[in-house]
């Protein structure tokens, strides 16, 4: 299969969204509190940090910051070894605190495949779909969501975990704030 350029893109090669709107989000949000608490927390670690399903899955008891209100994550698709620190708010950690863990720390025992129809059941029970009703698509949507709100791009790059500011523009290259404004001086 390889890599693809579409893979650089947040719409697919029919021009389709690959990431939840923010009602899309509210509505998977939604649709997760209906979950056992485990399987919500889950749901909430994927939309509010941004990270892959696989680093949610390893997350463990001694990965919270509550200092900094923040997730560690072992990054993955790098080289060598790589930890970052992701912000996320203070009734996520709450919500975390409160899951049992097993014997080495973790919170989830499930498999990346039981985890990725978990969130499939979830998108569906929101009725989301499309390219959209994903793991991905809830990353892609921490990635929009951030740049739509002016955080800069190298802190969204840390965020996310990204190894080079070219796949972070994507998402500053889709919102296009600036633009918007500019097109709106030239038609006021």
């Amino acid at each position: 299969m390889g890599f693809q350029h579409s893979d650089l893109q947040v719409y697919d090669d029919r021009g389709y969204r690959k990431y939840l709107d923010s009602r899309e989000r509210r509505r998977f949000l939604a649709a997760a509190d209906c979950l056992d608490p485990a399987s919500r927390a889950l749901c909430y670690v994927l939309a509010y940090s941004g990270c892959r399903i696989s680093e949610a899955l390893e997350m463990a008891l001694h990965q919270l910051d509550l200092d900094s209100y923040a997730l560690r994550f072992r990054t993955l698709k790098r080289r060598r070894l790589a930890f970052r620190l992701v912000p996320i708010p203070g009734f996520l950690i709450a919500m975390l605190r409160a899951l049992p863990v097993s014997d080495d720390g973790h919170f989830w025992q499930m498999h990346r495949v039981t985890a990725w129809r978990l969130v499939r059941e979830v998108m569906m029970r929101a009725q989301i779909r499309g390219p959209m009703a994903t793991c991905k698509g809830l990353r892609h949507a921490f990635g929009i969501r951030a740049a739509s709100r002016s955080v800069p791009g190298p802190m969204i790059q840390r965020w996310m975990g990204h190894a080079s500011p070219a796949t972070t523009a994507i998402y500053l290259d889709a919102v296009g704030a600036e633009e918007r404004q500019f097109a709106k001086r030239m038609w006021g």
